[in-house]
Parts: C-alpha cells; structure tokens; sequence
C-alpha cells in the first residue's frame, strides 16, 4: 500500500491529534480526525480550523473532522490514538468492540496508565493482544508541527515494518521521522520528562536560576533512564529524541502545559487553578504518582520524581522540595 494513499484514523482532536491529523493529511492521505464532544466536531467542520487550540492553521482538504467512532475506524488502514492517558484505555475497549481483528495500533499518548502504573502498551495488549504496536514519541509542540515548522519525531514498534510504515505517513518536508524497536525505552522517555518539566518550572518559577535548571534536566535524565533500564528500555534510546530530545524540550520552553504547571505552583497556585488557566491536559501531574509507584516497586531511587510528588500530592512547599534535593547527601555522580 502506497503510504500516502492510505486512510489513517485519528482518534483525539485536542492540540496534538489535531496538529498529526494535519501533518498525515498534508503528506496526502486521507485522514478521519475524530472526537468525543460533538460541538468540537461541528466547530472544526464549521470553520476548518481548530480555532480552541491550533487558531489560524486551516484543516488541509484531506482532513475530515467526525463524531462517529465506529465509521471513522471501520475505513481506517491505520489507527492513531491521541487521546491523555486517562481515556487510552476505554478508547481501547471501544477500538477492540468495533475493530476486533484489528492488526496495527499506533499512538502518540505520553503518560502511564492510572490505574495498573503500567505502560500504555500493557493497556492496548490486554485489549488486542495480537496487534503490532507502535508509539509516536520525541521533542513536538503541537502549534509548531501544526504550522510545518521543522520536527523530528521516533517511532517505535515491536514491529519493524510497521514502524517504518508509520513513519512513512508522517514523514515529509520539515518533518523527519526516525524509527526504533524500543517499544518501552520511547514509552518511559516520553512520560517521565513530563514530571521532570514541572520540577524545572518550580524553580524557575522560584527564580533559581539557569544553572539549576540545567541541573534539574541532567539528573532528571539519569532518574529516566534508570527507570527506562529497569522496565527493559536501552540506553541508546534516553540520548535520543524520546529521551533527551523531549526533556530539554519540554523543561525549557513555556509552550509545554507540564512547565507552566510548575510555574504556577511556585507562584503557589494550586493544582485545579493552574490546570484551570492552562486549559488542557496536564499529563504530568498523573504521571508524577504513577512513575512514583512504578519507581517504588523496582527499587529505583528517583529523588527529583519524589519531591515533585510531594508537592502534587503531599502539598509540600516547592522551596522545601528544592531544599530537600539540594541538601541530599553528596555522592560521586
């Protein structure tokens, strides 16, 4: 099958599902952007533009906006979930109720399940256990992909061939497309850096300065890919896009809803108002909890991810969780 005449299914049409949506249709298949909310769904047809999240970026030709579920994925060669975490598994339930043979998943959700603390890959297994999986994963604001700004992304699959098909959809001008085989690497990377960016928007927030968020990214990235190790990713991976590519990303630029939530905090917000002015999904603040408990239960020392937690869930003051890290025991890096 010609990659660019496929009919690709898109499940979520927040910033992101909106801006992959747009970057299949533009390499010229034909894309089913769906969502679960019908006035969204009138408004994109409506106006051809995600005017909540992307305002100003017309939908291409190719992109057709849908509430029905079951006809956008029964004429889906490829399915795209880009749905937060905390819907991907009932997205998968109704994937399975609809498509039960279905022989390819892909998704570009960053979190953990929130309920088992298990990989979003777990959850689509237990749901199509014979299904080749891939994840879409890297270094993205939704805005710049959307306006075909330069990108690259890594796609990860426990199948070659179908990674390299994915990446065929999406790759095109100003947008690279890498691919790996380190299905659980890409998976910790992508979620875990959320964490760490709302710890370096604490201290920046606290005016702490640019040597210490420097010191944030270097030793979040060590908590990550000690966590990455220990649940079977490789090292290679965490020096990549879906590792370093995405925390340096993701801790300092305020584009990233995960910053602007440590920001908030350290400006002493509480959680529902800065997810309030924020206005979308906040992964990490999940994510916070659930890498905890994974860390918890492998042995896995990760003491940024702790007093992140702490202030999440525990109302820790912010200065008191960067005091805390500052005054651990010195050791040799």
């Amino acid at each position: 099958m010609n990659a660019r005449a496929a009919t690709l299914a898109v499940l979520g049409a927040g910033s992101w599902g909106t801006a992959l949506a747009i970057q299949l249709a533009r390499n010229g298949s034909a894309v089913s952007l769906w969502g679960h909310d019908p006035a969204e769904i009138e408004a994109l047809l409506r106006d051809r533009e995600n005017r909540h999240y992307l305002p100003g970026v017309a939908l291409p030709e190719g992109l057709t906006p849908t509430g029905d579920l079951a006809a956008c994925l029964r004429a889906a060669d490829e399915v795209l979930v880009v749905v937060p975490s905390h819907a991907f598994g009932q997205v998968c339930g109704r994937i399975v109720e609809i498509r039960p043979q279905l022989k390819s998943l892909s998704w570009a959700t960053k979190g953990f399940d929130h309920d088992s603390h298990e990989l979003l890959s777990t959850v689509a297994a237990q749901h199509l256990a014979h299904c080749d999986m891939a994840v879409v994963s890297g270094p993205t604001f939704a805005g710049e992909v959307a306006r075909g700004l330069p990108t690259a992304i890594t796609v990860a699959s426990n199948n070659p061939m179908h990674a390299d098909r994915v990446a065929a959809y999406l790759h095109g001008e100003n947008f690279r497309a890498y691919t790996s085989d380190d299905l659980i690497g890409v998976q910790v990377g992508g979620a875990s850096k959320n964490v760490m960016a709302i710890a370096a928007g604490i201290s920046d927030g606290l005016g702490f300065g640019a040597n210490a968020r420097a010191a944030l990214i270097t030793r979040g990235l060590h908590e990550i890919t000690r966590l990455g190790l220990a649940m079977g990713g490789k090292p290679e991976t965490f020096m990549g896009l879906a590792g370093l590519g995405d925390l340096a990303l993701t801790c300092t630029d305020d584009q990233s809803r995960n910053r602007r939530m440590g920001l908030a905090l350290a400006r002493g917000l509480d959680i529902a108002t800065a997810k309030a002015d924020i206005g979308q999904e906040v992964e990490g603040v999940a994510t916070a909890r659930e890498v905890r408990a994974k860390a918890l239960s492998l042995g896995v020392e990760m003491p940024i991810t702790e007093q992140t937690y702490r202030v999440l869930y525990e109302g820790l003051d912010p200065r008191a969780a960067v005091h805390n890290l500052l005054s651990r025991e010195s050791k040799p890096e």
